[in-house]
């Protein structure tokens, strides 16, 4: 272990069971050895005769915690009495309140910030709740330094609100009503290394998320929030979490800012209407607002019950300015190359296609490109997809998809097989990647875990390829831009080897070729789509 390094233990709710949770922490350092702090979190203190016996012990001295401990204030009226003093304190030796709310840096230069207590709901706010000007006074005492990076921890009993999204699933809460808007607001502002949280009775490691907009601001270091179990849960859900950390102070820049492979964009990057009121100090349950999630990680509509917007209908496409090819209702439209139609989108085969199983994936409304596609539409995209590459497979090739979003009035989303024995997914990425760069074009791999709607914004053009590993490439067309890029590629030597048909123009077919492909592929992908399906 490098010189500098701590080592640190988390829990959650304690619920006054402290014999339990001291003697977990005894048998832990004999096994591993020694932890240089105990951070609690959630309801430390509990509420029956037998936590308060407990207690006693260890007030009077008769029994010892085993190293530091920190913890955090009340979250109920009934345990407020354990805290003498709000601003912080030590309650008895090893373990210290740590107060309401602040920044504690210890000698190592580690630095915890920290707010007790839940979101007050009414004013004014009880003794165990924080409010949204306790926040504010706690970001503005440290982000307002135009060399604050961050804080290496932040500690906080209630989780914050809407964490989950872009991250990994997560059971067993409401996410109606779990967390705070505050925290939440807290969290993006003080951007932790590490974010421990409880209360819900839940464990909950999300992945790591990124501070920063990529593509656009430098990189920072990555978030990593965990909430912790209570200690009593007789699922055995885990309520003790050992780390390891060297204090940002201590670390190189290029150290700090590691993206892990796993990384996902921030939970918190389109919550900026919530924490507007937040700081109007407006409280979150008053309205009620919450995330309606997709079956698609990453996607999220904010919606209220009982706000002034209640009835608002959902917002219709845009109307074309001309006859479009592409709108289902348009007469344009040629019907005779449809191979399925879903609720938001369809999939149709492309016309001068490169191989009679080249299709388009395309929204029945008039939407130019996927940034400008709402989350519903967005979901059924992603079906679509997934259909795709299984009956792809099913027949010994690879998917891959582009998009040009330039010179363009209607989505298109390009979907081209390629034989597996044909070339790799490396294969067909190097050929993009060569081709950009003869063409002087900067074409950028966007990370895992993001989409196009956070790195670009809608009405801007730009090119996209996505391969049958979900990796993806990225380019910003700022003038001028090959329509025919995405198909000249694949067309070309280092993927299909047939040059000669990289202009669609030149890819004719007969009406009844068209009519006989298309009812072939039907056939074939009947088993995996999921409109027939669902």
């Amino acid at each position: 272990m490098s010189a500098g390094t701590l080592r640190i233990l988390a829990c959650g709710d304690v619920e006054g069971k402290l014999n339990v949770l001291f003697n977990r922490v005894r048998s832990i350092q004999k096994k591993s050895g020694d932890f240089d702090l105990l951070l609690c979190v959630g309801n430390f203190f509990g509420t029956s005769a037998e936590a308060e016996l407990e207690w006693e012990e260890y007030k009077s001295g008769v029994k010892k915690a085993p190293m530091q401990t920190y913890i955090l204030g009340a979250n109920a009226q009934e345990t407020t009495k354990y805290y003498s003093n709000v601003d912080g304190c030590e309650l008895t030796e090893n373990i210290t309140y740590l107060g309401r709310k602040g920044v504690f840096t210890g000698a190592s230069g580690l630095q915890i910030a920290y707010m007790s207590g839940t979101e007050a709901r009414n004013e004014p706010a009880p003794a165990f709740c924080f409010t949204a000007e306790d926040v504010t006074n706690l970001k503005s005492s440290l982000a307002d330094s135009s060399k604050f990076k961050g804080v290496d921890l932040l500690l906080t009993s209630q989780w914050p609100r809407g964490v989950w999204q872009y991250g990994n699933s997560v059971e067993d809460i409401d996410k109606k009503l779990c967390g705070s808007v505050l925290i939440a607001d807290l969290a993006s502002t003080l951007k932790p290394r590490y974010h421990f949280a409880a209360l819900e009775g839940a464990n909950y490691e999300r992945l790591p998320y990124r501070n920063h907009m990529i593509l656009q601001e430098n990189a920072q270091h990555v978030t990593r929030f965990i909430a912790l179990a209570n200690i009593s849960n007789t699922s055995k859900k885990k309520y003790l979490y050992a780390f390891n950390i060297v204090p940002m102070s201590s670390m190189e820049s290029t150290e700090l800012v590691k993206q892990p492979l796993d990384v996902t964009e921030s939970p918190y990057t389109k919550m900026a209407k919530e924490f507007q009121r937040s700081k109007l100090g407006e409280s979150a349950s008053d309205t009620q607002f919450f995330f309606d999630l997709s079956k698609r990680e990453g996607k999220k509509r904010l919606s209220g019950e009982g706000g002034p917007h209640q009835s608002k209908q959902a917002r219709k496409p845009p109307k074309p300015t001309s006859p479009c090819w592409f709108c289902l209702a348009s007469p344009e439209v040629e019907k005779h190359l449809i191979i399925s139609i879903g609720t938001h989108c369809y999939i149709a085969l492309a016309k001068g296609s490169l191989s009679p199983d080249h299709v388009l994936i395309l929204p029945i409304g008039h939407y130019q490109s996927m940034v400008e596609l709402p989350s519903e539409a967005i979901e059924e995209v992603e079906k679509c997809k997934v259909a795709l590459k299984k009956f792809y497979k099913s027949i010994g090739k690879r998917f891959v998809m582009f998009e040009r979003n330039y010179k363009s009035q209607h989505l298109q989303l390009q979907v081209v097989p390629v034989p597996i024995q044909c070339c790799t997914t490396e294969d067909i990425k190097e050929a993009y990647i060569v081709q950009a760069e003869e063409q002087q074009m900067e074409l950028l791999e966007i990370p895992e875990h993001s989409d196009l709607k956070q790195i670009i914004q809608p009405g801007s053009a730009y090119f996209y390829v996505e391969l049958d590993n979900e990796e993806k490439l990225f380019h910003r067309i700022k003038k001028q831009f090959p329509l025919q890029f995405g198909r000249e590629v694949l067309a070309s030597e280092a993927v299909l080897n047939i040059p000669d048909k990289a202009n669609w123009r030149e890819c004719k077919y007969s009406r009844e070729d068209e009519i006989e492909f298309a009812k072939s592929f039907r056939e074939g992908f009947q088993p995996y789509d999921f409109s027939m399906l669902d």
